[in-house]
């Protein structure tokens, strides 16, 4: 017979480890069903039509099969010296399942992280309740990342694996910048200012177009802050990315314009049903607008989803970028092994 202060006990644990105490108890009674069929091979049978009965005010242990008490004596004794690994596995199992259940609900969220070891290319993030694994395609090539180092990771998905469900975490993702700026910026929580859109080179550069919902409120200068405040701070936590805050414009003219800031557009000409958009601009702007590497024009052609063609002048295509599904268009970076 198992005593009610161990019943408490169990509600004890399932309150500390944050499961609720049925599941413990349904533990408890798949262990003394294991039990039985364990020492008492001939009685149990295939065990499939008992049922095990576990009173909750004074934790008797009782087997019934077609309404008929079938208890062994001293079972109660034996199956609780049985069961007592199976429930204490069962116990992390089902914390392990609630713990990924609460992830569940963070997908698509960004949370303060701290990286724990590097092992085979992946980094073993610890996230509070559990351990997440960022894999080397989440990594930012241009950061460095070294154990017990304390960031802001973005919770990606949940691959479902009936042994070990793992939560994989990304520094790459482009949502990870809209997180941060979330976290921010007041105006974005409130509704204010809405995220229209992020093109994302990670460790490199990012522009991110911004809208206002609320007469009065400018989304630039929310985004920037004051004294270049927020933007910053963003910054900062990717390791100095670069970003570009752009106005969205209903306009697709206007807003291929602004994507391509800081570079002054003379003209545009949309072909809307190609997705083609050719922009002329002054000789002494060219540079600007294509970018180093072609990165200015690439990154605008991400953001407005058109392909770009820089002209000069005389029309001669000096630079042109092709909008593309890679967001990230980055090499995963190779961590050092004495990282680890």
């Amino acid at each position: 017979m198992i005593r009610s202060e161990f019943l408490a006990a169990i509600k004890q644990v399932a309150t500390e480890r944050g499961i609720e105490p049925e599941d413990v108890l349904r533990t408890l009674e798949q262990a003394m069903l294991a039990a039985f069929r364990k020492d008492y091979p001939e009685e149990a049978g295939d065990a499939d039509d008992i049922t095990v009965n576990i009173d909750k005010k004074t934790g008797a242990v009782t087997l019934m099969r077609d309404g008929e008490d079938i208890t062994p004596p001293g079972f109660g004794r034996i199956a609780a010296q049985t069961a007592k690994q199976v429930i204490l596995q069962g116990v992390r199992e089902a914390e392990k399942h609630a713990v990924v259940d609460e992830f569940r609900s963070k997908i698509g969220k960004v949370v303060p992280a701290m990286l724990q070891r590097f092992d085979r290319g992946k980094w073993f993030v610890d996230v509070g309740r559990t351990t997440a694994i960022m894999p080397r395609e989440e990594q930012t090539y241009s950061e460095e990342y070294r154990p017990n180092q304390r960031l802001k990771v973005y919770i990606k998905e949940i691959i479902d694996d009936e042994v070990r469900p793992d939560i994989i975490v990304s520094r790459a993702d482009p949502n990870l910048v809209k997180g941060l700026f979330s976290l921010e910026v007041p105006e974005i929580q409130s509704g204010a200012v809405e995220i229209k859109g992020v093109a994302r080179e990670p460790g490199s550069r990012t522009k991110i177009a911004v809208a206002s919902t609320q007469e009065g409120v400018d989304p630039v200068g929310s985004m920037v802050g004051q004294r270049g405040v927020r933007v910053q701070a963003v910054s900062n936590e990717l390791q100095g990315e670069k970003m570009d805050i752009i106005l969205w414009h209903e306009s697709q003219e206007r807003f291929i314009i602004n994507a391509l800031s800081p570079a002054q557009v003379a003209d545009i000409k949309l072909n809307e049903k190609e997705k083609i958009a050719t922009v002329e601009v002054a000789e002494d702007q060219l540079s600007l607008a294509i970018g180093k590497d072609g990165q200015n024009v690439r990154l605008a052609s991400k953001l407005t989803g058109y392909k770009i063609d820089i002209v000069n002048a005389s029309g001669d295509v000096i630079g042109s970028h092709e909008e593309t599904t890679d967001e990230s268009s980055q090499t995963s970076k190779e961590p050092e092994e004495s990282a680890a």
